[in-house]
Order: structure tokens, then C-alpha cells, then sequence
């Protein structure tokens, strides 16, 4: 049985870009405690406040069967334990489980710690041998454990003899430059679990030299059954493990069992790591594997193709069994395989006969700029249009006039728009401004045009807009721009495309889409 200990809140926080806070943190926690975690290491209560707080509010907060961690380090040289304040900021945080971090590299006791070899045995001996003696679990983490090894051996084993003796019932060997390789890690754990057979052992990498993930198997094939890492592989520098390919890893290649963590659960795994990214305010990372948006999606047409007759022939497990769905992409590679299934997705069926004109105009929409894979919206708009269904409108053309006050550089720039759009058989001509710019304008201009017809869509909000200049023989305000906009109506969500020499054409083509797309799904059409 295999027992992940997840220390988002605490090493994960130590990334760049990454910060949580304590009401960010405390829901994090209930996550991944849901998810069935069984250790959750919320921080280090004595090296700043709002871990310290985030304990104090922990404290009476249920985590069903996962109990919470309290990180800290060993006493300071000369101080013993009960007068040590990060030794009690341990205890005042409450938890039934501390990891006590320690030395185990002679060079850095000496360099960095400063102290002589054997009163950093000392510091962890009486360190772990006071906390287990309040009733806490110590688990000991080894920091540079593999470095140290690889410098001095015997050293290396005596700072893990200190903490057995001191009582810590886990010995968490860390590769904290992260620069071990796979088959040091699994030789130097082997040697460490063949000389304490008596405790757990654990893996805590990093992930400097892409191969934490791989450094974690390789400790658990040599017989470790206690792992550390960050959900989305936060963390220092390159980051931590990442849990979300680690625990995927040992429940489906391996078959292990972990601890918490059902197969049900496992389902759960693309939620936890979204909720983790939401709560951070990050942008997921689409290429994760496992849960990220293009671990199961399919672009080339030879893939789409056999995927459509048996997805084990690309698919190395079933999305579904991480949370995750198959995606089928349509671009300028595709083949008509690509696209009947992506329409098939959306509900809507076409002859393979008639799909031809379809990835015709695709190729050729995405050479002059467009990018279908992102805006599925625009995509079956198109479809929509070549198999003869009804458009609720038609745009005729856009002005924008940017007002700019250089007497007064207090008074707010301000965009007015104007657009006719033929909707209903008439021609409706409207104009808006907007102190947010002119796409912001244009928005609104061209609500005020359709929503007399179409009163639903005041229940559509932009909640996502992204412009990227596209690379051709033109440069700098002559190149040519793609528009991508994401909308959404309650709990669904959508994706449109524009592109042009035009910015706000782009912005304006990519914002039509959007709501026609909302006025047209699910609307019958003739077959072709």
C-alpha cells in the first residue's frame, strides 16, 4: 500500500507565480482530502504568518480520513527542543502528523548549517524523540539525501539511525537539487530499505532534470511506499513530483494500491488538478499528462481514423479512468475522419460524401490565419453554413472612432462603435461606447443590434479574449492577427475564431460567431 503525502501547500507555494492564500489553501485542503490524499502538509507554522494561520483555522475543519501535516525543521544548535519556536509552532498548529526536515549531506551540515557532524545527529535525534513523545507521528525528511549519499555513505545512514532512534516512523529520502538519476535513486533507496526494514520509506524529488516522475518509480520498484509531490508538479524551481502523473502511474501501470485513492476516485483526478490551478490562478497546462485538455486528443487523420475503430491503438489508457475525455482536432491536418467526428460530438451527423467541401474550407481557412482547434464553436458554425442552415444574421460592416483627450490626460479614453448588421430581414444600423476600448464598444454595439431579436442572449457573457499576431512576410502592424474568444452562458462554455489584417474585423468576426453559435446549436438543418 502505497501512501502520498501531498505538499502543495507547503513546497508547492515555494514556485514562482504560485500564491494561495489562506482561504485558497483551505479550500485546497477539503479538495484534496476529498480526493482521498492521505497526508496533507499544509506549510511551515514557525517561518511565516499565514501558515500559521491557516493552522489556526484548520483546527476543528474535518478531513474525513486525511489528516493534516505540520512542516518544520529540526531544533537550532545549542537550543533544546521545548525552547526551539519552530519545534512548538509545530506543536501549536495541531496536527497528528509532522515532517521534521534534516541534514543528511555532510557538506551542507558543515557549509550551510554550520554545525559539527555530530550535533546535527544530536539536533535529529532529540528533535523527533521530543515530537513523537507529545503524540505526534514524525516523519523525517532527508533533505539531499542522494547527494549526500553519493559524498559520504556511512554519514548519510547515520542521520537516518538518529531519526529511527528518535522514533520518526517514515524516512522520506529527498533529492532536493533534483539531479539523481533514475538508477541511482533506485539502488541508493534499495541499499536504505534493506537497512531499515523496520520504518517506511519515502521519495521526495524535484524536478530539475525532467525525471522526478521517474525517480519516484524507480524509488517505489526498490521498495519505498511513501511519496511526496505537489498536484501540477509546483513547486521550487523546475517544480516538485507531480501527483497527477505520479499517482495515475502506480495505480494504472503498476496496479498498486493506494492508500485514500480508489479506482472511483481516480476519476476524480483532471477535477483536483483544475481545482488546484483555479484556486492558484494559473492557466492549466493543456500538454499535462493525464489531465491536461491534449493528453487525449487526436489531430492527425491516420490517428483520428483507428482511434474512431479502437482507441487502444492510440490511447495508452482510457481518459475516462483520469476524469479526462478523447478530443478529436480539426486543422489544416485533418482528414475527414477529424471532422465527421468532431461533428459527431456535437450531435450533428454528415455523409462522408458530403464532408469534403467542409475540409476544403478548413484548409483554407486556417492557411489565411484561422485555428480551429481551440474554437469548436466556429467549427460547427461552419459546417452549419455549408450544409444550408440558416445564419440569425449577417454582419455588413463596423466603424470605430477612439476619442483621446491630450488637454486633459485625467479624463478616461473612450471608443465609440458603430455596426450594421442585417438581422430579421432588416437592417438595423447602432452605435455604443465603452471606456474599455473599442472591441469593448464593438460588443456592444452589436448586443444592442441583435438582442431585440434574439432577447437570450443578455444571458451570454465574454469570459475569455486572446489576440496573437500571426508570422508571415509582413511585420510589426502589418502582420495579420488571430482573434480567439471564449463565452459562456451559465455552466457551458464555448470558443470562436476570427482572423484578419484587422484586429477588431478579427475581434468582431470571432465575437459574431460566438453568438450565433448560441442562437444556432442544436437548430435542424437540410442534409447536403
Amino acid at each position: 500500500m502505497i501512501e502520498i503525502l501531498d505538499t502543495t501547500l507547503r513546497d508547492g507555494t515555494q514556485g514562482e507565480a504560485v500564491n494561495l492564500s489562506s482561504d485558497d489553501k483551505i479550500a485546497i485542503a477539503k479538495r484534496l482530502a476529498a480526493f482521498g490524499i492521505p497526508l496533507i502538509e499544509g506549510g511551515w507554522p514557525g517561518s511565516n504568518p499565514k501558515d500559521a494561520e491557516f493552522f489556526a483555522r484548520m483546527q476543528g475543519v474535518g478531513l474525513g480520513q486525511s489528516r493534516l501535516v505540520a512542516f518544520g525543521a529540526t531544533r537550532r544548535k545549542g537550543v533544546c527542543p521545548e525552547e526551539d519556536a519552530s519545534v512548538q509552532a509545530m506543536l501549536v498548529a495541531g496536527t497528528p502528523v509532522v515532517t521534521v526536515v534534516a541534514k543528511s549531506w555532510d557538506f551542507h551540515v558543515t557549509e550551510a548549517l554550520e554545525v559539527s557532524l555530530e550535533e546535527n545527529l544530536a539536533m535529529i535525534e532529540e528533535t523527533a524523540r521530543y515530537l513523537v513523545a507529545q503524540g505526534r507521528r514524525v516523519i523525517h525528511d532527508a533533505e539531499h539525501f542522494f547527494d549526500g549519499y553519493k559524498a559520504n555513505p556511512a554519514y548519510a545512514l547515520k542521520t537516518l539511525e538518529a531519526a529511527v532512534r528518535g522514533g520518526a516512523d517514515t524516512l522520506c529520502l529527498c533529492d532536493t537539487n533534483g539531479g539523481s538519476l533514475p538508477e541511482e535513486v533506485f539502488e541508493i533507496t534499495r541499499q536504505v530499505v534493506q537497512a531499515f526494514p523496520q520504518v517506511r520509506i519515502g521519495i521526495h524529488p524535484h524536478n530539475d532534470s525532467e525525471l522526478a516522475v521517474a525517480n519516484a518509480l524507480a524509488a517505489v520498484r526498490a521498495g519505498a511506499t511513501h511519496v511526496q509531490g505537489t498536484m501540477n508538479g509546483y513547486g521550487e524551481r523546475c517544480g516538485n513530483l507531480n501527483l497527477t502523473s505520479t499517482i495515475p502511474n502506480l495505480m494504472l501501470k503498476y496496479g498498486l494500491k493506494l492508500e485514500g485513492i480508489s479506482p472511483e476516485k481516480l476519476t476524480e483526478l483532471r477535477q483536483v488538478s483544475l481545482f488546484v490551478d483555479e484556486r492558484a490562478n494559473l492557466a492549466p497546462n493543456i500538454r499535462a499528462p493525464y489531465v491536461g485538455d491534449a493528453a487525449f486528443a487526436h489531430k492527425g487523420g491516420i490517428h483520428v481514423s483507428a482511434v474512431l475503430k479502437d482507441a487502444r491503438t492510440y490511447e495508452h489508457v482510457p481518459p475516462e479512468a483520469v476524469g479526462n475525455r478523447r478530443r478529436v482536432l480539426v486543422s489544416d491536418l485533418s482528414g475527414r475522419s477529424n471532422l465527421l467526428a468532431k461533428l459527431a460530438e456535437a450531435g450533428v451527423q454528415m455523409p462522408k460524401e458530403a464532408a469534403g467541401a467542409l475540409l476544403e474550407e478548413v484548409k483554407q481557412l486556417e492557411h489565411a490565419g484561422y485555428a480551429f482547434e481551440g474554437a469548436e464553436a466556429s467549427f460547427y458554425l461552419l459546417a452549419h453554413r455549408l450544409r444550408g442552415g440558416a445564419m440569425p444574421f449577417r454582419l455588413e460592416g463596423f466603424t470605430v472612432f477612439v476619442h483621446v483627450n491630450d488637454d486633459n490626460p485625467e479624463t478616461p479614453t473612450w471608443a465609440e462603435a458603430t455596426v450594421r448588421v442585417w438581422v430579421g430581414g432588416t437592417l438595423q444600423h447602432t452605435a455604443a461606447e465603452s471606456q474599455y476600448g473599442p472591441v469593448s464598444a464593438l460588443d456592444k454595439a452589436f448586443r444592442k443590434a441583435i438582442e431585440p431579436f434574439y432577447p437570450e442572449i443578455a444571458e451570454i457573457e465574454l469570459s475569455d479574449y486572446k489576440v496573437r499576431i500571426l508570422a508571415g512576410q509582413e511585420a510589426g502592424t502589418a502582420s495579420g492577427v488571430r482573434v480567439m474568444i471564449e463565452m459562456a452562458r451559465g455552466n457551458e462554455r464555448w470558443s470562436t475564431v476570427g482572423a484578419s489584417k484587422n484586429n477588431l474585423e478579427a475581434s468582431l468576426k470571432a465575437l459574431a460567431d460566438g453568438y450565433a453559435y448560441a442562437l444556432v446549436r442544436g437548430q435542424p438543418v437540410r442534409e447536403v
